[in-house]
């Protein structure tokens, strides 16, 4: 989606292709009456419930943004909170997984691209950074469970990222290719929180090399990733997003990426830029979505509460917010 609302050309491709679904990004996105009519135009243009994504993680990465929405705390907050009160910062995190599910869901958002289950390192790149929700993975994985629980309470999923892990990369994957060096052994730490959290519905990959595993392609593109690592190691049989195609870690033309994804075994190629002629084409070179790929969407749409729990807003950040003063 190029707009604040659907174009006539987008109606006329959208409703003929039957994508999967969409993703929100801050040029789609003017204020809460807007972007409830924009969501309500997609449902309506397909009549079936579809995963609406956002980036709304808190801290750096928040696509609706003040003053129409709060600004949230980041994962290093809720990670500075557990170094000193462990289930204060698992209470807290849930809090504000509520809050912010509770933003979206009124306007019709279903799907959240977080939690972050990378395990920071010291050298991790500033990409992930603050971002992050800790150097320890059961830490991480904690964290990770709440934020989700959090999500659910207010009828929004969550999407793992960036699996099997992005806390090793020294460099952003949105200007190029990281690779990692680690052993199997050491990147047992990585895949840790994922093997927790393996019975989510949705996650995303990592562009990302992992030499130990696959030499030459990244975990997106990588068939033995996918299958032996993502699907069997680690145990995840839910929906599988790629990461952004537009990100300059992968090589060749958007249709071929998103081609050369799927064929990897990713259920779900995700083209965020919303520019016509390479939505065309990756329509056009795609076949129709895998019966067990429909499959993984289907669970992950009836994973979805339609009526979640309402909550007290005002209650619940005050509530956050006392927990969190006690790292100032």
């Amino acid at each position: 989606m190029s707009a604040l609302q659907l174009t006539i050309e987008e109606k006329s491709f959208f409703a003929e292709a039957d994508p999967a679904g969409y993703i929100i990004f801050g040029r789609n996105i003017e204020n809460r009456s807007q972007l409830r009519a924009l969501t309500d135009s997609i449902r309506d243009l397909h009549g079936r419930t579809m995963p609406i994504l956002i980036d709304q993680e808190g801290g750096r990465v928040a696509r609706m943004k003040g003053p129409e929405w709060p600004a949230y705390p980041s994962g290093a907050a809720f990670d500075a909170l557990y170094q000193r009160a462990p289930i204060s910062a698992i209470e807290a995190i849930r809090l504000n997984a509520q809050a912010i599910a509770h933003d979206l869901h009124e306007v019709g958002i279903n799907v959240n691209c977080a939690p972050l289950l990378d395990v920071r390192c010291d050298n991790t790149v500033d990409a992930i950074g603050d971002r992050a929700l800790g150097y320890n993975p059961q830490q991480v994985a904690a964290l990770g469970k709440a934020t989700l629980e959090g999500f659910d309470r207010c009828g929004v999923a969550g999407i793992i990222k960036h699996i099997p892990g992005h806390g090793r990369a020294t460099i952003d994957s949105h200007m190029e290719l990281p690779h990692v060096h680690a052993s199997l052994e050491e990147l047992e730490q990585d895949i840790a929180p994922f093997e927790t959290l393996s019975q989510s519905t949705m996650a995303m990959t990592a562009h990302i090399i992992y030499e130990a595993w696959d030499e030459k392609r990244c975990a997106t593109m990588s068939p033995y990733i996918i299958e032996d690592v993502i699907r069997k190691k680690i145990g995840f049989d839910g929906l599988l997003f790629s990461d952004d195609l537009d990100m300059k870690a992968l090589q060749g033309d958007k249709p071929q990426r998103a081609v050369d994804v799927v064929a990897a075994g990713c259920d779900i190629a995700l083209n965020c830029w919303g520019r016509m002629p390479e939505m065309i084409e990756i329509c056009q070179k795609l076949a129709n979505i895998s019966d067990n790929s429909k499959a993984r969407l289907d669970r992950a749409m009836q994973a979805i509460e339609d009526n979640p729990k309402d909550i007290d807003y005002g209650a619940v950040i005050a509530k956050r917010d006392k927990l969190l003063a006690h790292i100032e």
